[in-house]
């Protein structure tokens, strides 16, 4: 099979306001879906280029052939379906040769669908296939067995405009306008960082070794979609996103968030990522360890090896168009002050990590984040967003498996909360952002002079800090 190399194409072209006023005018008449908040983002992503090759949600014969062999129909690789799924009753509504208007969460036209397929797939296969499990434990294929409608279309969509975009528009880009801005600052080799967490100090060494070792500028590239529930609020991870630039050297890197709705698929969703960021404008990608999982099983067993993402990428180098920097976990030595590969620790010195089981009960028990762990700045962020056991006030709860939050994730564009703040005459409005990074704590302080104990007041013993070795946290998930 001949290998295509996938290059990035472009959006839809942006609507005029009289040719989006006409297609207002005529799907008025037509049958409408309003869009989940994974389909708003599919839609996006697909309508401005970030999603290329794919040019509409996939058809029958391409989705056969990406959950088989994780390539499109005409070979090209794509390892994630992104389909279209409607309710029986509304598909049958609108079989080939009809067409569907496609809203956003407030009836707003986004798109008007032209079907040309439909057809009812086999959900149990696609998820053994796409995530090696139907194990509802695992946080995709629940989704996609739970909550995926029963029946795709595909057609030819006829994009009106994007979905609203209620939060942080500034660090928002297309990916036309990121490689712009990359001209324009005269960045010609990027490396990009996913990340669904808050960025910590691990995080930060961790970039900066690869935009080191790549001579490359860095790309804080956040998920913003829906991710895993339980998740901390996309807000408050900006938030944190922002907290963590002055860390950076000046003109050294540049926050993005990216509207991807995660599947949590392990190595395949690694390589779906990496396809992204080509698309972006970035020359380089961080693969870390785990990158994607969606955690343990029954009995807390991981779905997928811990670096079985970076030997996929591996396999494909070649024709995924941007080169894959793949790192092992990273751990803090108190006695040198400084962070080292896992494998990389001389016997018998001591080695350090918070995992997300216990960065929770730190948060649950009002206990300080040693700063070694993450920066003030972040720290606050998060105690902010998960108080105390008992405490009033926050917004989100530390909890849930993946060091987060319990309970679902508040849809802050749905059409009810939309509805109840316009019958009360209010406007909706979220958090403002955080200040200008400038005006936030400088560069992190030289941690080598530092005894351990002392920057955790609440854990005088260094022993008290968990070996690395427990519960590893994920880079890049």
């Amino acid at each position: 099979m001949a290998v295509t190399v996938i290059r990035p194409a472009p959006g839809a072209p942006p609507r005029s306001w009289r040719e989006a006023a006409a297609l207002d005018r005529r799907a008025a008449r037509l049958p409408s879906w309003q869009l989940t908040r994974r389909q708003r983002a599919d839609l996006e992503l697909l309508a401005c280029g970030g999603f290329a090759p794919l040019r509409g949600f996939l058809g029958q014969d391409d989705y056969t052939r990406v959950c088989e062999s994780s390539r499109l129909a005409d070979g090209t690789l794509w390892p994630i379906p992104v389909t279209l799924d409607l309710p029986e009753k509304l598909a049958t509504m609108v079989p080939p040769g009809y067409s569907l208007a496609l809203r956003d969460s407030d009836d707003t036209l986004l798109a008007v669908l032209h079907v040309t397929e439909s057809w009812r797939p086999d959900r149990s296969a696609e998820a053994e296939a796409v995530f090696g499990t139907a194990d509802p434990a695992h946080a995709g294929a629940a989704y996609l067995l739970r909550q995926v409608h029963p029946r795709y279309v595909t057609g030819e969509l006829d994009v009106v405009r994007p979905p609203r975009r209620p939060t942080f528009p500034p660090i928002r880009h297309t990916p036309a306008e990121l490689r712009a801005e990359f001209a324009r600052r005269g960045w010609s080799r990027v490396v990009a960082f996913q990340t669904r967490n808050p960025m910590h100090r691990v995080h930060l060494e961790l970039t900066l070794r690869a935009s080191q070792q790549a001579d490359a500028h860095v790309l804080l590239h956040p998920v913003v979609g829906p991710t895993k529930p339980g998740d901390i609020d996309h807000a408050t991870r900006v938030r944190c996103y922002q907290a963590i630039l002055p860390y950076y050297p000046p003109g050294r890197v540049m926050l993005s968030l990216l509207p991807l709705a995660m599947r949590m698929a392990g190595p395949r969703e690694a390589l779906w990522h990496a396809i992204i960021r080509r698309n972006y404008g970035a020359t380089h990608f961080i693969v870390g360890r785990d990158h994607a999982g969606p955690g343990g099983g029954a009995g807390g067993r991981p779905f997928y090896e811990p670096y079985a993402a970076q030997e996929l990428l591996r396999q494909h180098a070649g024709e995924i168009g941007i080169e894959v920097m793949t790192f092992r976990r990273l751990v803090y030595l108190p006695d040198s002050g400084t962070y080292l590969p896992e494998d990389e620790v001389p016997p018998g010195a001591r080695a350090f990590s918070i995992s997300g089981t216990e960065l929770r009960e730190r948060l649950a028990e009002g206990r300080t984040l040693p700063v070694w762990f993450t920066p003030p700045e972040i720290a606050a962020e998060l105690r902010r967003a998960c108080p105390p056991d008992g405490a009033a006030g926050g917004s989100a709860a530390a909890g849930g498996a993946d060091g987060a939050r319990t309970g679902p994730e508040p849809d802050w564009d749905g059409p009810g909360r939309l509805a109840r703040l316009r019958r009360r005459g209010r406007r909706p409005s979220l958090r403002p952002p955080s200040p200008d990074p400038s005006s936030l704590r400088p560069p992190n302080p030289d941690l080598s002079s530092l005894d351990p104990s002392s920057l955790d007041p609440s854990s005088p013993d260094p022993s008290s800090l968990r070996p690395s070795s427990l519960e590893p946290e994920r880079h890049g998930d």
